[in-house]
């Protein structure tokens, strides 16, 4: 046993007033974060360690760990390590020099950041962090070297600090907090293991609390992908968050240039108790959990990711600002972007069906990214699945333009309401012209984006207008066929532009369509309803006006023939019942009827049913 010394005495070196006050003052909102620091740094002298072991061929050998210690007892919390330790001297240079000149200079430079918890580690405060919790603090550390002595450093919280010579037989530093009364949540052995798994999970050393391991020292990320099954995957994603559903896929990043990173990176399944408005991200820098609060390092529309990112070249305590202004956050986003790129088109080129059950839970973010993104929009444009109304299929829009170059080239039939634009659907169905389902709110702007892209590419909803395909040649309606000199077609025209001249400015065309069971459509002009669509966004007019739209009238209907029939016949009563009675059945699905005209529609109607009932003995 070494002579035992008075104790050193000296001030710690800041040039003026107390530092720790301050600590406590700025960082107090999460003072949990000491924790996180001490075993950091007990892992980091683990690893010194071991780096010295290996460069200079000690031997040593040792089962490492950090052990955590609760004494409730002694009102005291031990963050212990086996690792390379320090001298008195090694004290007075890392423990002793605080790098400020001033704390007003501090205080002053730092009073407006955003994140107060993150003052810390850009100072190398680390270790004064746990001045939030202690009324004093006690480092006992014996070094690696031969021959080293066991030295005790001591400080109440003042700048003032006493260092004397101790015996110690075991390598390696403990750090001891004699926690202050307020602070008695840290000799609760729960709490102390809540805030290490929080923050030391996945830490690469073992981390004991009372003797008990409470880390996993090799999280997914840090195996090779090759090596791990989809079961490991999915139960590693709920370890991360136990209580969501199965995810829709994931991305193992592996990347060691031009920087280090790691992680994985899941797509949750989304549902409507899921906030798009926060980060889902844990970050981890050397696998110590630093936040999950990083927006900055994931694309704006690959906001729903879940999982975890291991930036090692970032620092431990990462402020926001740092994430915004620093270039290699930039590139990690490219990077995940077009991971992202990169496994979507091999799940749909995998599986077709499969994936498009997938694509109805990330197609609102896909399209949004390739909006916002040319890299991401590049990859990724002509690999965009679509469904085709009708049935289960889906197709990319290269494949829905080769199959109908021959009857409609360049031009894509959508629809946005199968029930409600049923009537268009079975016309076009009946000509074998497929059409696509886009009935996501993002999707009519989509669709200009694509034609922006593809300068001869048009798209057409179903009720835009009549393909060639639909309509029938029908020489018949333009013959003459009355002393005033006009053809049925005409005729027809006439008829119920006469019978409908309250709706003004309705504009009606007869065509001949290749399905008679079709007596009247609506059109609406392309343009002016995507214009309407957009306003809409603002909160004004939502629904096509009838000014704004075309009557088509099928003179191939035998419904049409019969009210024209009854015109030419004297019934003019009759004429008028039918005609108003198709327009209605046509501006049914695309306009909300107010009290008045729905009462005259069902009026109407029940008129027809009775006319088609035979009448009863006895009745007129």
């Amino acid at each position: 046993m070494t002579d035992q010394k008075a104790p050193e005495q000296g001030t710690i070196s800041i040039h003026t007033e107390n530092i720790f006050p301050i600590i406590k003052k700025w960082l107090y909102s999460e003072k949990e974060i000491f924790l996180r620091e001490l075993v950091s740094n007990a892992v980091d002298a683990i690893h010194k360690l071991q780096h010295v072991n290996l460069i200079e061929g000690l031997q040593l050998s040792a089962d490492y760990a950090v052990d955590v210690v609760v004494d409730a007892e002694a009102k005291t919390l031990t963050i212990r390590d086996n690792g390379i330790g320090m001298t008195a001297d090694e004290i007075r240079r890392y423990i002793n020099q605080v790098a400020f000149s001033s704390a007003e200079e501090f205080v002053e430079r730092f009073k407006d950041l955003e994140d107060k918890n993150q003052i810390i580690g850009h100072f190398g405060l680390g270790f004064y962090s746990s001045f939030m919790v202690a009324d004093r603090v006690e480092i006992r550390s014996l070094s690696y070297q031969e021959g080293a002595v066991g030295a005790n450093w001591s400080c109440d919280g003042t700048t003032a600090y006493e260092l004397e010579e101790i015996d110690l037989q075991t390598r390696g530093t403990e750090i001891v907090l004699h926690l202050a009364e307020e602070e008695k949540e840290f000799l609760e052995a729960f709490r102390v293991k809540e805030v290490l798994t929080r923050y030391c999970n996945f830490l690469p050393i073992p981390i004991r609390l009372d003797e008990e391991v409470v880390n996993d020292q090799n999280p997914l990320w840090t195996r090779t992908p090759g090596e791990i099954s989809n079961d490991e995957y999915v139960a590693f994603y709920r370890k991360l968050y136990p209580l969501a559903d199965e995810p829709l896929f994931w991305i193992h990043l592996n990347i060691d240039f031009p920087f280090n990173l790691k992680g994985i990176l899941y797509f949750p399944k989304l549902t409507t108790e899921f906030d798009l408005t926060k980060s889902h991200i844990k970050l981890f820098c050397n696998q110590v959990f630093v936040t999950d609060n990083c927006p900055e390092l994931i694309p704006e529309f690959l906001a729903p990711l879940q999982g975890c990112l291991d930036a090692p070249d970032l620092p431990l305590n990462i402020s926001r600002s740092y994430l915004q202004n620093e270039p290699q956050v930039r590139k990690i986003q490219e990077v995940i972007s077009g991971r992202v790129a990169g496994k979507l088109f091999d799940l749909a080129k995998a599986d077709r069906v499969a994936f498009g059950k997938v694509w109805e839970d990330i197609h609102t973010f896909v399209k949004f990214g390739m909006m916002r993104d040319e890299k991401f929009n590049n990859k990724l444009k002509d690999h965009v699945v679509y469904a085709l109304a009708g049935s289960e299929e889906w197709v990319t829009l290269p494949e829905y333009l080769e199959k109908a170059a021959a009857k409609h080239a360049n031009k894509v039939y959508y629809t946005t309401n199968e029930a409600a634009q049923a009537t268009y659907l079975k016309l076009f169905k009946a000509q074998e012209i497929d059409v696509l389902v886009l009935d996501a709110p993002i999707d009519s702007h989509f669709i200009q984006f694509v034609e922006m892209g593809n300068s001869d590419l048009v798209f057409a909803r179903v009720d835009a207008d009549v393909t060639e395909n639909l309509l029938e040649q029908d020489a018949a309606g333009e013959l003459v066929d009355d002393a005033e000199g006009k053809n049925r077609d005409q005729r027809i025209q006439e008829l119920f532009e006469q019978t409908l001249n309250a709706e003004d400015g309705l504009k009606v065309r007869v065509e001949s369509l290749k399905d008679d069971s079709v007596p009247t459509m609506v059109l609406f002009a392309e343009q002016m309803r995507r214009f309407q669509e957009m306003t809409r966004t603002i909160g004004k007019e939502a629904l096509p006006q009838v000014e704004e739209s075309t009557l088509l009238v099928n003179a191939a209907s035998p419904v049409v023939r019969h009210a024209l029939d009854f015109q030419k016949a004297g019934h003019p009563e009759e004429a008028t019942l039918l005609v108003e009675q198709m327009y209605d059945l046509a501006m049914l699905n695309c306009q909300v009827f107010d009290r008045e005209r729905m009462e005259k529609f069902l009026e109407r109607s029940n008129q027809l049913l009775g006319r088609i009932v035979p009448q009863e003995d006895g009745e007129a």
